[in-house]
């Protein structure tokens, strides 16, 4: 079974993005490499866990951490269990792997006072600075992902409903309330954008100057750039504006599988983590309500 359909049903089938399927063909063609190199294998169909576990071991002397080796490892596992799927292989070499351990990274979410210092402190009126700010606010207010906002368009936008469609992933499509100072925000920057030169991207809500579509480095300097001067935190990108609008939300008493269904995650446990941080929180709670506490 060829690389092809694999690829096609990684798109079609499955909805996976384009960098995503990407991703998992070279470090298919990796290993594929690494069978040719070191067992003059030319099909993975005759490879066994052996031939895989020597594999993790030279990625783990190459340097490789534990997480880039689980996703190398993840590719490989989606490609066997798609020759099961279609009969091209009776059992997957990978059916009994387990994955190797990696220290959880813990996301420190900026404070109410970082970001509020962000978007009530911030008053230019020009179109690069209306634009810029939305982008942070949006970010935050929806805990959209980086890639979802690059992707919004004019039609996602909806004043009557109070809410922006998003596409997901696995272009899964989900609503999201607009508060309604975001909604003044994007009326203000509506009218910078109909003052600039569109290009064929148009139809997409934040353009470049120029009128082009944004693209996924500028979202991260504008992130950065706004956030150096309020806050210390080592990392200052867009998901830590995501993780931010999760915690926030937890932290004043939001439903669990409510803030799941806003950030889209397909279950509660990609969601969990966002607890992680609340330690400091519970104990409070603890301190205040339990019998005990005031002895």
């Amino acid at each position: 079974m060829s690389l092809k359909a694999f690829k096609d049903y990684l798109l079609l089938e499955r909805k996976y993005s384009v960098h995503t399927v990407v991703a998992y063909l070279k470090d298919i063609e990796d290993f594929k490499k690494f069978l040719k190199v070191h067992f003059d294998l030319s099909s993975t169909k005759k490879t066994s866990y052996v031939h895989i576990r020597n594999w993790i071991t030279v990625l783990v002397d190459e340097g490789l951490s534990n997480r880039s080796i689980n996703r190398k490892i993840s590719s490989i596992k989606a490609y066997y269990k798609f020759l099961v799927k279609v009969q091209d292989l009776n059992i997957s070499p990978l059916s009994k792997h387990r994955a190797l351990k990696v220290k959880k990274k813990i996301q420190i979410p900026f404070s109410v006072e970082e970001i509020e210092s962000v978007l009530f402190f911030n008053n230019e009126f020009d179109y690069i600075s209306v634009r810029n700010k939305l982008i942070i606010e949006l970010l935050y207010s929806t805990g959209i992902r980086r890639s979802e906002l690059i992707n919004l368009k004019l039609c996602d936008v909806d004043f009557n409903q109070n809410q922006i469609k998003v596409l997901g992933k696995r272009n899964k499509e989900r609503y999201i309330p607009l508060l309604t100072n975001v909604q003044d925000s994007i009326r203000l920057f509506l009218g910078f954008r109909d003052k600039i030169k569109l290009t064929n991207n148009s139809e997409y809500l934040f353009l470049t100057k120029k009128g082009k579509k944004i693209y996924n480095n500028l979202v991260y300097r504008v992130v950065k750039s706004y956030f150096k001067d309020v806050s210390s935190k080592v990392k200052r990108s867009p998901h830590i504006l995501r993780h931010s609008f999760a915690t926030h939300l937890i932290n004043n008493g939001a439903d669990l599988n409510s803030v799941k269904e806003l950030l889209g995650h397909s279950s509660l446990a990609s969601t969990q983590v966002y607890t992680h941080n609340n330690i400091s929180e519970l104990k409070k709670i603890y301190n205040r309500s339990h019998p005990r506490a005031a002895d």
